[in-house]
């Protein structure tokens, strides 16, 4: 069967979305392409945001491949899947583009993980999958559709009534292989993502080396996808990286939830010629292994602090077990080895402005970059969004862009400009 696999061309306009614009390497599909060709099928993956492709050339390459199914991912990259854009307008624009030429239809992403209804009749798909697709495709596109109920995670039309069978599913980890790109796709990854150090001199990439996180904060939207904290084979990593390395990369950003101390990893990483960023809490890092980490070639650490006080952190279920004052210290000592730090908060509505602004300064002087505290999106899938309304239904991603948008006046520094409604967004798809 010829599959295509289709990154859209994202745009962003009037959107609430506040991740990275630039484009990643699409992981979730060179995985699924990796254990699809194994099976037998031919693949193609068509990103039409790292090919800066339009929709109608998009459109050229699908007719051109001729596939028998196409998937269509609701989220930039795995890097954002937890924080994607809640409309599903760019997704729908390139579904209409491939309709009639496509094949079989297929959804993908953190909005049919958690909705699975509303984003199969949204996007008008022949299927959508619930959690991580790579395992799952080879499954769902080696059978025939009399015989889909026998497959977890899966919703579909069947018999007049949408069917939604299982829930999400979780990848085993050991058995994704190693991932290997084309030259010439690694080498049109510019981009260095969270990097501020210096000026590339070469291509970047993405990897990741666990996946999912041990932890439960109510702001994380990872209940529906990528929460079992699973990591990869040390020389399944090391393998992967090795051939970045040789395709002339020199940064990688690791996309893990969170990046947990690992000696053998960092020491694995102190003779390879590659500089890389990670996102972490730092209350898990004590000060030798923060040394390790810059010898191994961190230059980036994005911590998730999220609020001031410990009973912030508490009503955030962070569980974190230092205090502000050490907090603030592993972050300056992270500065002495790591050349970018920063520290990320949230609007948590407990924190004094003053207090926080004051925390912030104290930080800056130290070279540690905090930034102004952001808007909390209560995602759906997220414990902060079922707290308020239960579980989620066909109207969640409404209900939860209603209530931010009603909830701020001012959005954060990150943002552009002040977000358009959901139904509007999709509505002009």
């Amino acid at each position: 069967m010829r599959i295509a696999l289709i990154n859209p061309a994202w745009h962003f306009e009037g959107s609430i979305y506040f991740g990275c614009r630039d484009p990643h390497l699409p992981l979730e599909y060179q995985y699924s392409k990796a254990l699809l060709e194994r099976a037998g099928h031919e693949v193609e993956v068509i990103d039409g945001q790292l090919e800066g492709l339009s929709l109608e050339q998009i459109r050229v390459r699908v007719q051109s491949f001729a596939p028998q199914a196409s998937v269509v991912t609701t989220a930039p990259s795995y890097l954002f899947w937890r924080c994607a854009p809640p409309e599903l307008r760019v997704p729908q624009e390139t579904l209409r583009a491939i309709r009639d030429c496509g094949g079989m239809l297929i959804a993908v992403g953190p909005h049919g993980s958690t909705t699975p209804r509303a984003t199969l009749k949204k996007l008008e798909v022949d299927l959508v999958i619930m959690g991580e697709c790579e395992e799952v495709l080879v499954k769902v596109l080696g059978t025939e559709r009399d015989n889909w109920r026998r497959i977890p995670s899966l919703c579909y039309a069947d018999e007049g009534d949408i069917r939604v069978q299982g829930g999400p599913f979780a990848s085993n980890m050991l058995s994704l292989p190693s991932l290997t790109w084309r030259e010439e796709t690694v080498q049109s990854h510019a981009h260095h993502h969270h990097r501020f150090d210096g000026t590339p001199k070469g291509p970047g990439a993405e990897m990741e080396v666990s996946r999912g996180c041990p932890f439960h904060c109510t702001f994380c939207a990872k209940d529906n996808f990528r929460n079992l904290y699973r990591k990869r084979p040390l020389q399944t990593v090391l393998t992967e990286l090795d051939g970045l390395i040789a395709n002339g990369i020199e940064y990688v950003y690791f996309i893990d939830e969170i990046f947990m101390p690992d000696r053998a990893l960092l020491e694995a990483l102190i003779d390879r010629p590659v500089k890389f960023g990670v996102q972490m809490r730092i209350d898990l890092w004590s000060f030798e292994l923060l040394d390790l980490l810059g010898r191994a070639g961190c230059v980036s650490i994005e911590a998730g602090i999220e609020s001031i006080t410990a009973e912030g952190r508490q009503a955030l279920d962070k569980k974190c077990r230092i205090s502000t004052e050490d907090l603030a210290g592993r972050l300056i000592y992270a500065k002495r080895a790591v050349p970018f730090v920063q520290a990320n908060l949230l609007e948590s509505r407990l924190d004094d402005p003053v207090e926080v602004e004051r925390w912030r300064q104290a930080l800056l002087k130290n070279g540690v970059w905090a930034n102004k505290p952001v808007p909390l999106f209560p995602y759906p899938g997220s414990p902060d969004y079922t707290q308020r309304w239960g579980p989620p239904d066909d109207q969640a991603w409404e209900r939860a862009h209603d209530f931010y948008l009603s909830l701020f006046t001012e959005f954060s520094d990150i943002q552009e400009e002040r977000p358009r409604p959901l139904r509007e967004l999709e509505l002009s798809a």
